[in-house]
């Protein structure tokens, strides 16, 4: 909710009874799961669990012998691991829908400028998230795997479980997905007044050090999936601050698009007559 709000509030009499928002709530979350139910229903008929493990899969298994196969150790994983799957990804399929039925029950409680900006953000932070779930796929886990293996004895055969690369890599999504939000994030701090931009400047140094410990917490103990997380996080926050300008003058009010302080025109006075 803007700071200042309009004159004549365009949301007067809009208020709803608390009832009356929780069966939104409900139904929102409804379509969420309409959307994820029917996502998941599309991808297990193509490309179907294995195609989706086999493509999982794929960064790992480039750098295991060419017979080498996953092995699924627990009683039920073989069972559990391709539907565990094909609700991540389903959910990732749908995200945009989750992030728009999120929108739309906030909405009612927004001003015109803020819904200006706020469905545009919702598609930003979808496309990031893509992008950082991409980056983990094609990239990170490649040159993650490479990295390992080097250190692999030639006595040792490397045979990972099924359920723990799962595991594993959807933990990698998420805190790719999550991480590569930084520049929403610092947009929205100086949108609302919380830091502003020469405060966002100086603190570069220690979020530096910041990201750094957050890629050494959220990303296997190798050093290769820690700088691919905390040097883009550091890209992001340099792009969210140029960004953060910007934003800010676009997603204003008309209140807050006045200068303050603006002298008010006032009638002449009459001189007297000599």
């Amino acid at each position: 909710m803007s700071d200042i709000p309009p004159k004549d509030d365009e949301l007067a009499g809009t208020e709803q009874p608390f009832v009356q928002h929780l069966m939104e709530l409900r139904d929102r979350l409804l379509y969420c799961i309409y959307g994820i139910g029917l996502a998941i229903a599309v991808l297990a008929i193509w490309p179907g669990p294995n195609g989706l493990i086999d493509f999982i899969a794929h960064p790992i298994k480039a750098h295991m012998p060419p017979d080498a196969k996953l092995i699924a150790v627990g009683v039920f994983t073989p069972f559990f691991v391709p539907l565990k799957v094909l609700m991540m990804v389903g959910i990732l399929a749908v995200l945009p829908w989750i992030m728009y039925q999120m929108w739309a029950f906030v909405a009612p409680g927004l001003y015109s400028h803020e819904k200006r900006f706020a469905l545009p953000l919702i598609i930003f932070g979808s496309l990031l998230a893509y992008i950082g779930i991409a980056f983990v796929q094609f990239f990170v886990l490649d040159k993650m795997f490479a990295f390992i293996q080097g250190f692999t004895p030639d006595s040792v055969a490397a045979t990972p479980d099924i359920a723990s690369y799962v595991e594993a890599i959807l933990s990698l999504y998420l805190a790719f997905g999550l991480a590569f939000q930084v520049p929403i994030v610092v947009m929205l701090l100086v949108r609302f007044g919380l830091v502003d931009i020469a405060k966002l400047k100086s603190f570069r140094g220690y979020f530096i050090v910041v990201a750094f410990i957050i890629a050494a917490v959220v990303t296997p103990p190798d050093v290769i999936s820690q700088l691919a997380l905390a040097v883009p996080m550091c890209i992001l926050y340099e792009i969210g601050i140029l960004g953060a300008g910007w934003f800010s003058r676009v997603s204003k009010a008309p209140e807050e698009e006045a200068e303050p302080g603006t002298a008010v025109d006032k009638p002449a006075e009459d001189k007297p007559s000599p």
